[in-house]
């Protein structure tokens, strides 16, 4: 994991001086997750037929609202039976388009190395998204600023298991509207060398982030490479509204990768019913997908949602429950049924602070998550209050259990168990193995060892100054910043990038949404 650097001009021999070398910071990178442990399936095969069976036939007797003129054409040039913008699709239709879709891609880094692939037994995790608010370094709620959008991009950069920047790591407040898109897409362009998503508000904002990826990359890579992934939110119940589909038309015909993703508020905007609400989720999201294929064949699309239930009592959202882990985990098994990259949400909750309800929330719902294998997880980090509020603390809390997920999904090396058997010849019965050669040369690498969860005992911890784990991940997350340093950037590309911008911010109407 990333760590503290040391005091500078430190030099030291023997015990200090191997401690430093633990300590000293480094940047590190988690490549995406390969994973080594079995789907966990909930469905028996027929079952799986009988989920798909009943989402073709709402899609083809009820149809789903394509809210956009131009969309619903490109529907009824297709050969769907479309009546105003009520798209009533065939399964054979459907199932021929989505086919066209790719079960994996690839997404193109600034920096090559960063590079990831989604899709199949791999898995990527990115921070959370679109909070107004924030939880600052002072443990003070407030409204996110341009600062804070800065600094949550220089954490994933920072944060080895983040294989993503994101996209809105939190909406900075005091930038218009209208030009917000503009300093977001060139702060994940600037402070961070991982992919990243672009906006999605607008066909122009689509089309600025595009133009951006454009001019930092080259304008032939991006013809041809897909360098982002960006989010589609449909509008449950069965609706596609023409704000996102115009950044479909955008992205997916550049071939740029889309989350397809219905935001899903499960028992208002579905039925109170889990299965009930997978069949409804299942038809959004390969609705969008189909979509995306007629605007260009081979497009990268992800199936996906957005999952909260409702509280029957107050009507508010919640993080965390079983019913959610039951969705994600019917989720991930049609996703293979349809040979579809899949995306899902990690560590969510609706808890106003980081402590326990936060915990067990986030942890409910990330294991979930894992346990479905889903293939792009947002808002895996930082996530509270519903995804109302992004917080430093658990930003950096998330981003270590993140890298413990990860750690679990990959499996048990079955290849390390000659070794191990040979070093209990060394150890007499009622020994221990703290000392053998095994343990040596293993011991960093064995076990998981969180810097942020405190095992010390108790003596230990209150003389290191008795903190929580709010308190120890604030002061990190701190640290980390203290010891950011900007990765480069071509002076040309900069500069174009920089002259794009102060354009654009010169003929954007601040005050016209």
């Amino acid at each position: 994991m990333t760590t503290a650097t040391p005091a500078p001009g430190r030099r030291g021999r023997g015990r200090r001086a191997r401690v430093d070398a633990r300590t000293a910071f480094t940047l590190e990178f988690l490549p995406e997750l390969d994973r080594g442990i079995p789907f966990m399936d909930l469905l028996l095969p027929e079952q799986v037929e009988k989920v798909h069976d009943t989402t073709m036939r709402l899609l083809e007797e009820t149809g789903i609202e394509f809210r956009d003129d131009e969309s619903a054409a490109i529907w009824a040039g297709a050969g769907a039976d479309v009546d105003g913008h009520r798209v009533r699709i065939d399964r054979a239709l459907l199932m021929e388009l989505i086919a066209t879709a790719p079960s994996e891609y690839t997404m193109l880094a600034r920096d090559p190395d960063r590079s990831v692939t989604v899709g199949g037994r791999k898995s990527i995790f990115t921070p959370a998204y679109g909070a107004p608010y924030v939880r600052d370094l002072d443990g003070r709620r407030r409204a996110a600023t341009l600062d804070d959008f800065d600094n949550f991009a220089k954490l994933a950069y920072l944060t080895p298991s983040m294989q993503m920047t994101g996209g809105v790591v939190c909406e900075p407040m005091d930038v218009a509207v209208p030009h917000r898109h503009l300093e977001m897409t060139r702060s994940l362009m600037v402070h961070s060398t991982k992919p990243f998503m672009g906006s999605v508000t607008s066909r122009e904002r689509a089309e600025d982030s595009l133009e951006m990826a454009r001019i930092v990359f080259g304008r032939e890579v991006v013809a041809d490479t897909t360098v982002m992934t960006s989010l589609a939110n449909g509008n449950s119940p069965l609706v596609w509204d023409a704000t996102m589909l115009d950044a479909v038309k955008v992205y997916s015909a550049s071939n740029q990768a889309m989350l397809f993703s219905p935001f899903v508020l499960g028992g208002a905007s579905t039925p109170a019913s889990v299965i009930g609400s997978i069949v409804q989720i299942n038809a959004e999201a390969l609705a969008g997908v189909a979509f995306s294929q007629l605007v260009r064949p081979g497009a990268p699309a992800l199936y996906g949602q957005w999952l909260a239930t409702v509280s029957m009592k107050s009507g508010a959202p919640m993080a965390g429950t079983p019913d959610i882990d039951h969705m994600n985990l019917l989720h991930g098994q049609m996703a293979r049924f349809y040979d579809l990259p899949w995306r899902c949400s990690g560590m969510c909750s609706s808890s106003k602070l980081v402590d326990a309800q936060a915990g067990y929330e986030a942890a409910r719902n990330m294991f979930g998550v894992v346990l479905a294998g889903a293939n792009f997880v947002l808002s895996t980090t930082g996530y509270l209050e519903s995804a109302m509020c992004q917080s430093y603390a658990k930003a950096v809390l998330d981003g270590e259990q993140a890298a413990l997920f990860r750690r679990f999904a990959r499996g048990v090396a079955f290849d390390e168990l000659d070794a191990a058997v040979d070093s209990m010849v060394d150890v007499p019965p009622g020994g221990h193995y703290l000392g053998t050669a095994h343990t040596l040369a293993n011991f960093q690498q064995a076990f998981a060892t969180p810097e942020l969860m405190d095992a010390d005992g108790y003596e230990q911890w209150l003389a290191a100054g008795g903190l929580d784990a709010e308190a120890r991940a604030t002061a990190k997350a701190g640290e980390l910043l203290s010891n950011y340093e900007r990765p480069p950037m071509p002076d040309e590309a900069r500069a174009e990038l920089d002259d794009f911008v102060a354009r654009r911010l010169t003929e954007i109407d601040p005050n016209v949404l």
